[in-house]
């Protein structure tokens, strides 16, 4: 059921740096054909560092870590995709179902696969009006029993980001700034909220994960988060303006549950010109490339 590539394989048995990459943004996170060329371009980007990537999807039923270029494509090209996070794994895999995995489900199978970094765009969290729709994303609950490094932008900014903190400090899930005291906002540099613990190189990373293994303990995940350059960042005042359009707007039309978080995201890309998804875009090569260094100075350690 789970199938690891040669390559990923070798390179994790040999303790060689490997860095693992969801598949939801390339089936479902950027346009056609756009999102094949992205692929390719994160991956060339780990290998650029030293490192091995392993994309992870599941195609007819097997759970695959490590793509090949076909595999890649069918991910890019296939509208029947679907988007599987943890939960759906099980329930794909004896339906010989395909479908792109989102944090929840990468993180799961990449540890499965003995991967211990993986790199993303921003986590999932608490939804706003939480106390109304009890709406929390699966992958802070995995992410509190998942013993893997996850380099991300912080949350999207379309949530709840102190509530998202306060349930990551609930759940037992570390977070540290990566250069900086400052919870990252995805699009932004700085959310407007604290963090307890700054990490300033791979070596430091690579120690706080060697202190997990030694320490033992719950299996849970350490989040560096690696904020967007500000030079590349979504303009703060144009982001404030549209996500507060996007807000009302989906209020409005009565918008709820899953198709919330899609509604907002495609809202800001249109009303921004794109620039939210070309500040969406360099964090995410930020962190690829950032998670490479730290699979490097883990290995090397």
């Amino acid at each position: 059921m789970l199938v690891v590539s040669d390559e990923v394989r070798e390179a994790v048995e040999e303790r060689r740096p490997v860095v693992a990459l969801e598949s939801t943004i390339i089936a479902h996170g950027l346009p056609r054909p756009d999102n094949l060329q992205v692929a390719l371009e994160l991956e060339t980007l780990v290998r650029g560092q030293g490192a091995v990537p392993a994309t992870i999807a599941v195609l007819d039923g097997r759970a695959r870590v490590g793509l090949d270029k076909e595999q890649l494509e069918r991910v890019a090209n296939d509208e029947g995709m679907r988007k599987l996070g943890h939960r759906d794994l099980a329930p794909a895999v004896a339906a010989g179902a395909s479908g792109a995995t989102t944090v929840s489900g990468t993180a799961f199978l990449a540890a499965r696969a003995g991967i211990r970094v993986f790199a993303t765009g921003g986590l999932g969290g608490v939804h706003r009006e939480w106390t109304t729709t009890q709406d929390e994303s699966a992958d802070l609950g995995l992410l509190a029993r998942t013993r893997i490094a996850v380099v991300c932008a912080g949350v999207k900014s379309i949530l709840d980001v102190p509530a998202t903190l306060q349930r990551l400090e609930t759940l037992g899930v570390a977070v540290a700034g990566y250069g900086t005291d400052r919870f990252p906002g995805f699009y932004l540099a700085d959310s407007g909220h604290p963090v307890d613990w700054t990490l300033c190189s791979p070596t430091e990373v690579a120690v706080v994960l060697h202190a997990q293994d030694r320490l033992g303990g719950p299996e849970a995940a350490l989040i560096v988060a690696n904020p967007v350059a500000e030079d590349e960042q979504l303009d703060p005042a144009l982001h404030a303006r549209v996500l507060d359009e996007a807000l009302r707007a989906c209020a409005e039309r009565g918008v709820t549950g899953q198709a919330v978080t899609p509604f907002l995201l495609d809202h800001l890309v249109r009303h921004t010109d794109g620039a939210s998804l070309r500040a969406n875009l360099a964090a995410v090569r930020g962190n690829v490339r950032l998670a490479a260094r730290i699979a490097a100075a883990w290995s090397a350690s």
